[in-house]
């Protein structure tokens, strides 16, 4: 299910079953689609990671939703196990072997040639072979499962690694291309073998596209069924690993371009400044690669919070709950890739005692924390004169 937050409605969407224009309908398809508010906790993250863009889907007779929890997992990708978590580890798995291949021949062809462009490249390559072992270290360390010292589990985990993998990028590659540019520049030296080092940017670019084409394969469909740009999609997502190596091979691509150019520039010409400034050239589009990726992840280490407008609707699907009379705050926090943790205050129904109170505020902690994408709830109750939250 996701969760549309477009500025003018607040619309759940049942995925492949069931598309709602109002908040109306929201609360109609909260109170039929869950005996309880797991599910919509499930949307919000969804839909935060991306974009709030509106997922279309068929809507079943009445306007109302209906659908399994099973279905439910299906229909969103990599959520509680599903097939997205898979997928990103296919992803970095392809992205893995490409690289090891590649940066072997770039290696190998640039001890031949003597191109400082194809170095740059060598070193490039290197780097994203390292990055991707910090990529799967991310993927396996993330999906622990909660303990009692690590209550949200260890989802943040994956934005630790793939923070030091952009780290990796920007020393091993941006930095390592930029410094060998500028010292063949000061001193350069002549290459040969030109025939060799366009053989092996063209294997490159080939096994740089199909690990390419695999991370594109991944964020498409989600791009489209949401009506998102698929980098726009990129970028926002809570999945690092995708992120990551959708990043880096196209930088590679971009990559593999200068260097051709900076080689053939080299041959035409006799002199290796072309050649020189293609090894600079590359090193500069690595490290603005590196920057944005650690920028991503740093936000997501510190707190990134899901978008107010989602935020809103996750309001008014609390207040559509009986036992819930007003919310007058409420957190939702991404603690990993596609999972969030969940902090309110609510002021319930009625005139409990205080144990019989206690006893129905737990037990809405639980019904939010058994969505699976939800971490872990932790609900207070209002005092008096705390305003409630407008949506």
């Amino acid at each position: 299910m996701w969760l549309d937050h477009t500025a003018d409605s607040a619309v759940t969407h049942v995925a492949e079953v069931a598309t709602t224009t109002t908040p109306e309908a929201l609360l109609a398809c909260w109170r039929l689609t869950v005996p309880a508010p797991p599910t919509v906790c499930y949307h919000w993250v969804v839909a935060n990671e991306q974009g709030g863009e509106r997922a279309q889907a068929p809507a079943l007779a009445g306007g109302t939703a209906r659908r399994s929890h099973d279905m439910l997992f299906r229909s969103v990708p990599g959520a509680g196990g599903g097939p997205g978590g898979s997928e990103s580890l296919i992803t970095v798995l392809v992205a893995f072997g490409a690289n090891m291949l590649i940066a072997v021949a770039k290696t190998a062809a640039a001890a031949v040639t003597g191109s400082a462009s194809l170095l740059a490249e060598a070193a490039h390559s290197w780097a994203d072979t390292g990055n991707e072992i910090f990529l799967l270290v991310a993927d396996r360390r993330s999906r622990r499962p909660a303990d009692p010292t690590h209550p949200f589990g260890h989802g943040r985990e994956a934005y630790v690694w793939s923070l030091l993998a952009a780290i990796g990028l920007f020393v091993a590659g941006a930095a390592v291309s930029i410094t060998h540019g500028i010292q063949e520049l000061i001193n350069p030296e002549p290459a040969g073998h030109f025939a060799v080092g366009y053989i092996v940017l063209a294997v490159s670019f080939v096994l740089e596209g199909i690990s390419f084409l695999r991370s594109v394969r991944q964020a498409k469909p989600e791009a489209e069924s949401l009506q998102r740009d698929l980098i726009e999609h990129v970028l926002a997502t809570s999945d690092p690993t995708l992120r990551a190596v959708f990043a880096e091979d196209s930088a590679a691509l971009v990559g593999l371009v200068i260097a051709a150019a900076g080689l053939a520039a080299h041959q035409l010409t006799g002199s290796p400044v072309p050649d020189a400034v293609g090894s600079i050239l590359v090193g500069a589009l690595l490290a603005v690669v590196a920057v944005v990726l650690i920028n991503r992840n740093r936000q997501y280490l510190v707190g990134q919070e899901v978008d107010p407008r989602v935020r809103a609707a996750a309001v008014q699907a609390l207040l559509a709950e009986p036992e819930v009379a007003r919310v007058t705050y409420l957190r939702l926090e991404f603690v990993g890739p596609r999972v969030v943790s969940v902090v309110g205050d609510v002021d319930l129904t009625g005139d409990d005692t205080e144990s019989h109170v206690a006893v129905r505020l737990r037990a809405l902690e639980a019904r939010i924390s058994a969505s699976p994408a939800v971490a872990g709830a932790v609900l207070s109750l209002s005092a008096p004169d705390e305003p409630t939250l407008v949506v």
